[in-house]
């Protein structure tokens, strides 16, 4: 191999693309939630990340970093020509209870939805995309201790998202029960009935 396609080789962004797929569909995952559409946005950044490939500046950046930036355009753009949402997914027969793994993933991502904008993007750099603190603020255009800031009051924010939820199921149940219990049968008249004599006067 001459040095000329080894550096070639050596400078492309997608030479080991199957970490590179896992990591930006985790961070669309965060910001758009799980699913089909989450694939969609994926298979979208990777076709433009293959047609601009020669785009690709190591000196700027790491691949993810690079991916990452046309993830949140394409994330964006999904956004704007999002189909209207469902109240609630259609029923589906399930083979079986749901295991806790889902459960907590479904719990999660419910919770990340609940955050503002930018709180969702800081999740989704750090915890999707796996992205250092020091790359979300070259990415984000913010000092590395900004960053660590912000990821500290989200995580904050998210943890109070999830058990806030947790306390609302939890008021629920009591009062349901209180409900129950208010609701016996009427009770009964303690009025004097009328002796035999009395009826016949």
């Amino acid at each position: 191999m001459n040095a000329r396609l080894r550096a070639l080789l050596q400078a492309d962004p997608l030479r080991d693309p199957a970490p590179l797929i896992r990591r930006v569909y985790a961070y669309v995952a965060y910001r758009i939630g799980d699913g089909p559409d989450a694939e969609d946005v994926t298979n979208e950044t990777f076709a433009r990340a293959l047609r601009y490939r020669d785009t690709f500046d190591a000196s700027k950046g790491t691949p993810i970093s690079w991916l990452i930036g046309i993830a949140r355009r394409c994330v964006d753009e999904s956004f704007h020509q999002a189909r209207p949402m469902l109240d609630s997914p259609p029923d589906r027969e399930a083979a079986g209870d749901l295991a806790a793994d889902t459960v907590e993933r479904l719990t999660m991502q419910a919770a990340v939805s609940r955050l503002d904008e930018r709180d969702r993007e800081l999740i989704a750099l750090r915890y999707g995309a796996d992205l250092s603190a020091r790359q979300i603020a070259q990415r984000l255009e913010m000092t590395t201790n900004a960053v660590d800031v912000a990821l500290h009051r989200a995580r904050t924010r998210l943890r109070e998202e999830l058990e806030g939820r947790s306390s609302e199921e939890d008021v629920r149940a009591p009062s349901a029960d209180r409900r129950v219990r208010n609701s016996g049968p009427a009770p009964v008249s303690t009025a004097r009935r009328p002796s035999e004599g009395e009826k016949h006067r």
